[in-house]
């Protein structure tokens, strides 16, 4: 079975259940595991974003939405080269991987149809059974369902060590400006970790807002987890993009209590590292319990 994941999330799955060197190609973001860096990547940005604000970042993605193509170009020669039996890809965000269309486009013209899956996750279970998916197309059921009990397993534990604990008020950001309120999974990942978040959209898409309703909130806590960002790229455009003139009179970050998360890692990607995103939670939300080396103070 040759797999070609057009997908971080489905490289980690792919992974994940053991069959990292299966792989035939991959995006230009996988970036996990690090022996993944070895497989020839499919695709390439269409913007530039290395040297913008988020605002300006956000203006880009919407440009280049509404011209039609979506944020990443498809190389259809080395995708059939590859030779894949598996292509996987998504539907469910149009701004974070090829779109579907130009997947199944492309493997309409390929030799052998290879069979395309798309993976549309909206919840954290919904997740767990996209790892079943991937597992019963790549031909490994088994595998697939020990890594989900594995998973499941590190969830318990999770809400046995909180269980006893008033939930903490903790509103998410997935993106700065303009502030982009957590959906799909994250509310879960909060929840799971002792937490909640009054303005989470759970099994919804997230959804930009004023910063005057992030701010009448009045959370203990403030989360930032830009999509696709780590904690030290989120802690450097703070100041570029004036998060503490917009936000500065929030208790929260008066208090110091402003948290820079792994987004990229344990957030935005719904793969199986939610799970080490909900165990990261567990000292922000409630550091009496551990120290946590996973996030970084803003």
């Amino acid at each position: 079975m040759r797999i070609a994941s057009l997908l971080p999330s489905a490289t980690e799955m792919v992974a994940a259940l053991g069959l990292a060197d299966r792989l035939v190609g991959r995006t230009h973001e996988c970036d996990w595991p690090p022996e993944v860096a070895g497989v020839p990547a499919l695709t390439a940005d269409r913007v530039d974003r290395s040297a913008m604000t988020s605002a300006e970042i956000d203006g880009a993605v919407a440009d280049a939405m509404a011209a039609g193509g979506g944020l990443y170009r498809l190389d259809h020669a080395a995708l059939a080269a590859a030779r894949p039996d598996l292509i996987i890809t998504q539907a469910l965000c149009g701004v974070c991987a090829v779109e579907r269309d130009e997947v199944e486009e492309a493997a309409r013209a390929m030799p052998g149809r290879p069979e395309v899956l798309s993976l549309e996750p909206e919840t954290l279970e919904g997740v767990l059974d996209s790892i079943l998916l991937v597992g019963d197309a790549a031909g490994t059921p088994r595998a697939a369902a020990r890594t989900v009990a594995g998973l499941r397993e590190r969830l318990d534990r999770v809400r046995a060590l909180v269980g006893d604990r008033p939930p903490v008020r903790a509103v998410c950001l997935e993106w700065l400006d303009p502030p982009y309120l957590a959906g799909h999974w994250v509310p879960e990942q909060v929840a799971l970790a002792g937490g909640h978040d009054p303005l989470g959209r759970p099994g919804r898409p997230s959804v930009a807002a004023a910063p005057e309703r992030v701010i009448d909130a009045d959370p203990d806590v403030l989360l930032l987890m830009p999509c696709g960002w780590s904690a030290a790229e989120t802690l450097a455009a703070l100041e570029r993009d004036r998060f503490r003139q917009r936000f500065g009179t929030m208790r929260a970050v008066r208090e110091g209590r402003v948290i820079a998360l792994d987004g990229g890692a344990h957030f935005s990607r719904p793969g199986p590292r939610l799970v080490d995103g909900v165990e990261s939670l567990v000292p922000v939300l409630h550091p009496e319990l551990v120290a946590s080396p996973a996030a970084a103070r803003g």
